[in-house]
């Protein structure tokens, strides 16, 4: 049997909290079954060969050394249909990616990077959710509300960075869906309909994922991963933990 392989977008850094956890909780879902597991970092300033891999995950920890390599990997999963999963800045860089090369809005930019820029897509957030765990109102027949089973959820914040409120009608005209709002109705949670699983969000779930309780929407990445690799090995695990029902929107 093939080993899963998930590409992790971004420059790893040890001594930063959420890279290990990134790693750990993809292992939280397959620790206990016969499944065998690569991970590969994919620093930003170098080229990799991604066909290699069955999921792409773009981490927190922006600003990348590369902004143009990380939007060229999303790209990939964008257009190839790879499962993708975005969290706090990469959720933010998926926003971006969109806006460029779907919105056809070349000059769409990211304060972080320069908050000068005369299309500040992705801005600072108007309130700080750095260390915060707050409510979110998942959109009813969205990707998320399926991977949830319920409509409203809390999670953990690590960012300072969002949507640009400005952008936010041009955003889903062009065809991405805000699943996910705050209780101010900021976007909090993104997905694409028409593409096997392309799900970005502002919180980072791998901040409260367990071994015990894997968290749904990093099982549901790993699910779909596992289908895009063309196997579904024997579980030891109760199935119902590692692939949801259902995991994809019709």
């Amino acid at each position: 049997m093939n080993p899963l392989r998930i590409g992790i977008i971004g420059d790893f850094d040890p001594n930063y909290p959420l890279h290990p956890a990134t790693n750990e909780s993809i292992r939280h879902c397959v620790n206990h079954t016969s499944i065998q597991l690569e991970i590969e970092w994919l620093a930003t300033e170098l080229e990799h060969d991604l066909s290699r891999f069955h999921g792409l995950w773009c981490s927190p920890g922006s600003p990348y050394h590369s902004l143009a390599g990380a939007l060229h990997m999303i790209t990939w999963a964008r257009v190839n249909r790879i499962p993708f999963l975005g969290t706090c800045g990469g959720s933010q860089h998926a926003i971006l990616e969109f806006a460029r090369n779907v919105m056809n809005i070349q000059d769409a930019q990211h304060s972080e990077y320069d908050p000068y820029a005369s299309i500040l897509f992705v801005s600072r957030l108007t309130c700080s959710v750095v260390g915060k765990v707050l409510p979110i109102e998942l959109m009813a027949g969205s990707l998320a509300a399926s991977i949830y089973g319920k409509s409203i959820v809390e999670e953990h914040y690590y960012c300072n960075f969002g949507l640009n409120p400005e952008y936010q009608s041009a955003l889903v005209s062009a065809g991405m869906k805000i699943s996910g709002r705050d209780d101010r109705q900021e976007a909090r949670i993104f997905e694409l309909p028409d593409h096997p699983f392309f799900l970005a969000t502002l919180f980072v779930p791998q901040a409260r994922s367990t071994e015990q309780n894997p968290h749904p929407i990093v099982r549901s990445f790993v699910s779909q991963s596992l289908r895009r690799a063309g196997s579904v090995p024997p579980i030891t695990a109760s199935p119902r933990a590692l692939f949801p029902t259902p995991s994809t929107t019709s």
